[in-house]
């Protein structure tokens, strides 16, 4: 087999290849025993009896196409191997001649992965914020009060309302200037406590004094700084209905407490264990800082071409997720939009931005896990398997899904993702 190779595009290429007789009589062979199953002669059973029985009463031309099928495959294949191509879409064929069992010339065009120059993944600098570490006393005790409020004891009161109670109440939230419904601003039935600025500022100062059984309007603005873009410095009129009042006892922070939370037999065995949690959290906070910050560095470093394909593979299935939440969620695709505070164009730019990220750190894990050589085992994806079944032991539909010859794919993708990153971790820590 001869081929040689033109890029027509950084990522289209295509392929020249011919193909001599002995190879077409291989690839004849190949024909012959794949249909010989499929012919009954005399005397032997199916699949039994010798080729040159089998050649004799198949239909000639049946014989040549699939010769040529089999010698189109194997030689495209081989012509890959060869030039170090890696197609992401099946190939556009073209026989350009066929003599049965003497010459084959074809040529194929395909889109492919561009040469990846991959970037310094050894010995980088990183410094991540290691401040997050350090566990302050006062962290320690606003568990420890949130812990409190969980376990107080609630008694519904008659008098006004005071800074420290809970009031539970219904809200729906408009915008001001045309009345629409403002998205994720209502709720039923919800406890509040005056007092712990867990509201839009404003609105539980003017809850101070209500009374169980009394609405009330409360008009105010959204900060600019307002963590949902859309909301910033728009003006909200909230109708609230007040149903309940609750005076808060908060229980004694002392040994008894600690037992309460938990098997502790101290407030300090509990103190410790917060601190503990607290410390892993963080330090797992830092480690997923890190990871990003170095495969952010190394991404940013390298170049590819991109096939188009492969991105707006990844742009549809980016959207088909989100349309999925907003519907989850109960907003049509307009409406998410307007609670990200995205127009249709500003979403797009972002969604081939973040695709076009994506689909490179892929590539880049991809090509890394080449050069140093890591693979996943099948005993590996059988004990993730397993783990991810016990955890699912009551979920026969997961149950099925783990055993999804897809599913397997994508756990061994996975797995092979989270060793080169550690990896890289590693080699840069």
């Amino acid at each position: 087999m001869q081929s040689s190779i033109e890029f027509i595009e950084p990522t289209r290429a295509k392929l020249s290849i011919s193909v001599d007789a002995s190879e077409l009589n291989q690839a004849k062979q190949l024909a012959l025993n794949k249909l010989a199953s499929s012919v009954s002669v005399p005397g032997y059973r199916a699949g039994k009896a010798p080729l040159s029985a089998v050649e004799k009463r198949l239909d000639p031309n049946l014989l040549s196409q699939e010769a040529l099928e089999q010698a189109l495959s194997e030689s495209y294949a081989l012509a890959l191997v060869k030039h170090q191509l890696r197609p992401v879409s099946s190939p556009e064929v073209v026989v350009k001649s066929f003599v049965p069992y003497e010459s084959l010339s074809f040529e194929t065009t395909s889109e492919v992965i561009g040469k990846i120059k991959l970037g310094k993944y050894q010995g980088l600098k990183i410094e991540p914020d290691k401040s997050i570490l350090e566990i302050k006393a006062a962290d320690v005790d606003n568990v420890l009060k949130n812990l409190q409020k969980q376990l107080a004891k609630r008694t519904s009161v008659k008098r006004a309302a005071k800074v420290g109670d809970e009031v539970v109440i219904d809200f729906v939230g408009r915008y001001a200037d045309n009345n629409d419904l403002i998205e994720g601003a209502s709720g039923t039935d919800y406890p509040l406590e005056l007092g712990s600025e867990s509201f839009i500022p404003g609105f539980e100062t003017k809850l101070i004094g209500v009374k169980a059984g009394e609405d009330r309007d409360i008009e105010l603005v959204f900060p600019k700084d307002y963590q949902a873009a859309f909301l910033r410095n728009k003006k909200a009129l909230f109708k609230v209905s007040v149903k309940t009042i609750n005076e808060l006892s908060l229980p004694k922070l002392d040994d008894q407490f600690a037992k309460l939370v938990g098997s502790f037999s101290t407030l300090q065995d509990l103190k410790a264990d917060i601190k503990r949690e607290l410390s892993a959290n963080r330090n797992s906070e830092l480690s997923k800082q890190f990871q990003n910050q170095l495969l952010e560095m190394i991404v940013d470093s390298t170049s590819v071409d991109l096939p188009k394909s492969l991105v707006d593979d990844e742009s549809a299935k980016l959207e088909r997720e989100l349309r999925d939440n907003a519907a989850y969620r109960g907003l049509t695709w307009n409406e998410y939009l307007t609670s990200q505070g995205l127009s249709e164009e500003e979403y797009k730019k972002q969604l081939a931005s973040q695709s076009i990220k994506s689909v490179k750190a892929g590539l880049v894990i991809g090509e890394i896990a080449a050069q140093l050589k890591i693979k996943t085992d099948p005993e590996e994806v059988e004990s993730r398997i397993a783990t991810l079944k016990q955890q699912y032991a009551s979920d026969p539909l997961m149950q099925a899904e783990l055993d999804k010859k897809e599913n397997r794919s994508d756990l061994q993708s996975r797995i092979l993702v989270e060793k080169t990153i550690q990896r890289l971790v590693e080699l840069n820590s």
